[in-house]
């Protein structure tokens, strides 16, 4: 298995609004619609969410409106800063082979290596996996597999010759 950057989508100025982007607009509009002395039935169905939904909205009366916006994940915080990721960005695009490997392919294993030494961090699996497609932008590439003994000209020899011979019939 080998990881490869993914391609950027060409064109695009602006990003679409990711999910919890999405919830937070829904929120404030609530919130615009509370203000209004709109019903919570209205509030749901303009808005395209349950009627309970908008009955835990209704914070906001106690806590403001920013009682309903997005608040920061809650967890543990990542073992790598933004300087390290992109330390080990580059360290990545150098290549296996650079960093003492035999074949240029990239693995679970081997990336997890590169950021050990790049970063003194150590990742498990999973959290490499998360590194590479989540932070990094990368994507499975598997490599194509093929004999050693395939013959390029004996094959595009036998497509032009000998297939049609076969294909027609007797």
């Amino acid at each position: 298995m080998a990881y490869q950057p993914s391609p950027s989508v060409a064109g695009s100025s602006l990003s679409p609004l990711s999910r919890p982007q999405l919830a937070e607009a829904r929120r404030v509009r609530a919130v615009e619609l509370f203000e209004g002395g709109v019903s919570n039935a209205e509030i749901a169905r303009a808005v395209g969410v349950c009627a309970e939904s908008v009955r835990r909205w209704r914070v906001w009366e106690q806590g403001g409106a920013s009682a309903l916006r997005r608040r920061a994940a809650t967890g543990r915080p990542p073992k790598l800063d933004d300087a390290q990721v992109e330390m080990v960005r580059a360290a990545l695009e150098q290549g296996a082979q650079a960093h003492g490997f035999e074949a240029d392919l990239w693995t679970l294993e081997r990336v997890g290596a590169v950021v050990t030494r790049a970063t003194g961090a150590v990742l498990s699996r999973a959290s490499v996996w998360r590194l590479l497609t989540g932070r990094l932008g990368w994507s499975l590439q598997r490599p194509e597999r093929r004999a050693v003994e395939r013959d390029e000209s004996e094959i595009a020899r036998w497509i032009a010759h000998e297939w049609p011979r076969i294909k027609k019939g007797p």
